[in-house]
């Protein structure tokens, strides 16, 4: 062939070596080899067994690729930019070691449906992994809620003290994003689990394949039931994608509240000294640098997503060159994901929570003047009046420095008649906190229940 390609029967003249580098992806989907091996075995086995190819042939095909897959193990494979991709230079490393017959392992099969099915095992095969240590931070999350369920800090709306809740409530606020996170990914594995081996460039294919015979080798649960959408489909890597940077909406969340209640100015909170760094200058610094980079590589992974619904939003069916983009967003999302997972893990595990500075935090502001405008209430009083009637004690406290718990008896009661002296017991913090029972509130009673049943979801013993 006067190109050198595999597939330039047709072409005469040869390209410049840049231009094959261009259009080139193996330095990013030999990712897949090891995908592109599994996929190309099954294949062959089921050429034998429909006898579309002779059994010998397909036995030195398949002990062949199993050869390679050694090799991969061993890093002994080299691949070949010149060889355009993993699926080019597999059939051909396949074909300097058992000779022509690997010709045979490319019948009834195009790159098309066989880049389809790599894609869909890589992801399949990973899915499980992040889940796996996405369960492991929960455990950790739960673990320190159940240690921390009387610790006191201050609520937030607005970055502004709301109300007093216990931390654990917190901590199990994030355990429940990372629950839907979780469920998103197990349903990302329903559209990923399609088999579109067979499906050849996008019609199908004459020989008598069998498709259900390859999806049982494969582990797949079903093969695609249209030949045009299983080489067009990338909307699984899509919802990979999207489930991906919704985690890390989440843990970016988690890593802001963290680099901010480590400041002097909150000092809530004190990271382990191997998930922080120094400074080049200031020797007293200690910089939460793995949280911000947490951070920040919710950009990467947003970014991703982006790209490939930019790139697939304009493309017709079947399968285009464009959809070479697809790959390198994954890989890179997935490398980004699992270890920034596990340090977030590391680092919530080994956090130091300076307890009595947030609780102190709660006793110098008007975090409880919700309290009062409730107890009111609860004495037959409108809620809106007591609201009223609390803000204007609280402008009060506010220009005389004193907090609404210091405010004498004897103003209280001429302030309202309905306030009696257990008023006092019941603006503690602690008491704010542990009356607050609704079901799915900070209230001790309702957070224990909510660590009791998070540890049985985990099945874990506290």
């Amino acid at each position: 062939m006067a190109n050198g390609k595999l597939w330039g029967g047709r072409f005469s003249n040869q390209s410049a070596a840049w231009i094959d580098e261009f259009g080139a992806s193996i330095s990013f989907d030999q990712e897949m080899a090891h995908e592109d091996l599994a996929g190309s075995i099954a294949h062959a086995q089921m050429l034998k067994k429909t006898g579309i190819i002779p059994a010998e042939d397909a036995a030195k095909i398949i002990a062949g690729l199993q050869d390679l897959q050694a090799d991969l193990q061993n890093n002994q494979l080299e691949f070949k930019t010149s060889l355009e991709d993993i699926h080019m230079n597999i059939e051909t490393i396949l074909t300097a070691k058992i000779g022509p017959v690997a010709g045979k392992l490319h019948t009834a099969r195009s790159r098309n449906d066989q880049v389809a099915t790599d894609l869909h095992l890589y992801l399949k095969n990973r899915l499980p992994e992040i889940i796996a240590v996405l369960h492991d931070l929960q455990v950790v999350l739960v673990k320190k809620a159940a240690a921390n369920v009387e610790t006191i800090m201050p609520g937030y709306t607005h970055l502004q003290h709301a109300q007093p809740i216990s931390y654990a409530h917190y901590l199990l606020a994030y355990y429940e994003m990372l629950q839907r996170d979780i469920e998103r990914f197990e349903f990302n594995i329903k559209h990923t689990d399609i088999n579109p081996l067979g499906a050849a460039a996008l019609a199908g294919t004459t020989f008598p394949i069998d498709r259900a015979y390859t999806t049982e080798l494969l582990d797949f649960s079903v093969p695609y039931s249209n030949s045009l959408d299983a080489v067009s489909d990338r909307d699984f890597v899509l919802e990979f994608l999207s489930n991906a940077s919704i985690l890390m909406v989440h843990l970016s969340r988690f890593c802001e509240e963290i680099i901010l209640w480590c400041s002097y100015e909150f000092g809530y909170l004190e990271l382990d000294d191997s998930y922080s760094t120094g400074s080049s200058i200031m020797p007293q610094k200690k910089n939460p640098d793995m949280a911000e980079l947490i951070r920040g590589k919710s950009g990467r992974v947003f970014g991703h997503l982006q790209s490939l619904l930019t790139t697939m939003k304009g493309i017709p069916l079947a399968y285009n060159k464009d959809m070479q983009e697809d790959k390198e967003g994954v890989f890179d999302t997935v490398k980004t994901l699992i270890p920034s997972i596990k340090i977030f893990t590391g680092m919530i595990e080994t956090l130091k929570i300076k307890q009595d500075k947030m609780l102190h935090a709660t006793e110098r502001d008007f975090s409880n003047a919700t309290e009062l405008a409730d107890y009111l209430a609860s004495k037959g009083m409108p809620f809106r009046q007591a609201h009223g009637i609390v803000g204007e004690l609280v402008l009060a406290g506010i220009q005389s420095n004193r907090t609404l718990q210091e405010i004498p008896f004897a103003k209280l009661k001429q302030i309202s008649p309905l306030i009696e002296k257990d008023i006092y017991d019941k603006l503690t913090s602690k008491q704010a906190v542990s009356r607050r029972n609704s079901f799915g509130g900070t209230g001790f009673a309702q957070v224990k229940e909510q660590v009791a049943l998070a540890a049985e979801k985990l099945n874990i013993t506290l």
